[in-house]
């Protein structure tokens, strides 16, 4: 993967410069860990075979070559981004009513503190703008150009668990249409949660790791916690429950309503418990996630650390000082994981 080393503040007003790795050119022989239900396996394969060999014998990887790198389960990380943070649209009629061609597209939504990921993404994709959300500190990523959006739906085709697929149904039939294709929809991907990395593209959208902390009163307390919140009823209409549930089960935790009353009611899952802050720690450390999510993460793993030691009240100060650069506190970034 490209290098994206040092420290950058949120303005993120750089250039960030690499050249796509060639595989074939560095390495002589791969060497891939693979978790199968069979247990962990070690394949190793000539570089310019690893295609073809991994997809006979380990479909699940989910590899791509995307512009001369080979990317592990991209395509299912991808899918989790745009189903949690993202929007396919399709237009109805070729034309507004004003006559201006209506083109579809699919946006990917990043946090302004994300821009090198955004980045990423379009390099990886091959296609795509960015820009700035006006008035929001966030960054939209949109395809919309034919040859982009193909390219896009074979990534995704079959990894998305969530209703959003209905939309790429329509995507399909509109690329099909339009470019006298065949793009065959391979259905929802029913495989468990833990077989590749959809849900960590879904928590680098809308996770978020929470650190509590209750020191005024008589008897100060902790809690560490992860969060995943969704409106209840997308913008096309459909319910979030069913993939709400989906996560909270694999996670062993329940779904819970929020803002009942308000216009726009939520969905969410939360872990709070050593159990299952460690059910997701045990995920995320096959799964990594990319972003500044990431960082945030490994702080709170760091805390987990001393629940799990039991001494998390002897390191109370620790803790504060750790709680006090995380999420919104943070101001420094060091992408250093993305090397």
């Amino acid at each position: 993967m490209p290098v994206l080393a040092g420290k950058i503040v949120p303005a993120l007003n750089l250039a960030v410069c690499w050249e796509p790795l060639k595989l074939e050119v560095l390495l002589e022989r791969v060497t891939i860990f693979v978790d199968v239900t069979m247990g962990n396996q070690q394949v190793t394969y000539d570089s310019l075979n690893l295609l073809g060999n991994l997809n006979d014998c380990a479909p699940e990887l989910s590899i791509y070559k995307v512009n001369s790198i080979y990317i592990v389960g991209f395509g299912s990380y991808l899918a989790g981004l745009i189903e949690g943070n993202g929007t396919i649209v399709v237009p109805k009629a070729e034309r507004s009513t004003k006559g201006i061609l209506n083109y579809p597209s699919i946006q990917i939504v990043f946090q302004l503190k994300d821009f090198p990921l955004c980045q990423l993404v379009q390099k990886y994709i091959g296609h795509g703008s960015i820009h700035k959300k006006k008035q929001s500190a966030r960054y939209i990523l949109t395809i919309n150009n034919i040859d982009g959006l193909i390219a896009l739906v074979k990534l995704i085709n079959g990894k998305m668990r969530g209703s959003k697929y209905n939309q790429l149904i329509l995507l399909i039939k509109h690329l099909n249409a339009k470019k006298s294709l065949n793009i065959i929809p391979l259905g929802i991907d029913t495989t468990s949660l833990g077989t590749n990395r959809w849900l960590t593209g879904f928590i680098e959208a809308d996770g978020s790791f929470q650190v509590r902390t209750s020191l005024t009163s008589k008897y100060p307390r902790i809690a560490l916690s992860f969060e995943l919140t969704q409106s209840q009823i997308t913008h096309y209409g459909f319910s979030m429950l069913p993939l709400m549930t989906l996560i909270a089960d694999f996670l062993r935790v329940k779904v819970n309503e929020t803002r009942r009353t308000s216009k726009y009611p939520q969905y969410r899952v939360r872990t709070n418990s050593l159990k299952t802050n460690l059910n997701l720690k045990n995920y995320l450390e096959q799964y990594s996630l990319y972003g500044t999510k990431y960082l945030d993460y490994k702080d709170w793993c760091t805390i987990l650390r001393y629940f799990e030691n039991g001494t998390h009240m002897e390191n109370l100060d620790a803790i504060v000082k750790i709680k006090s650069g995380m999420n919104q506190s943070r101001t420094i970034y060091n992408w250093d994981h993305l090397q």
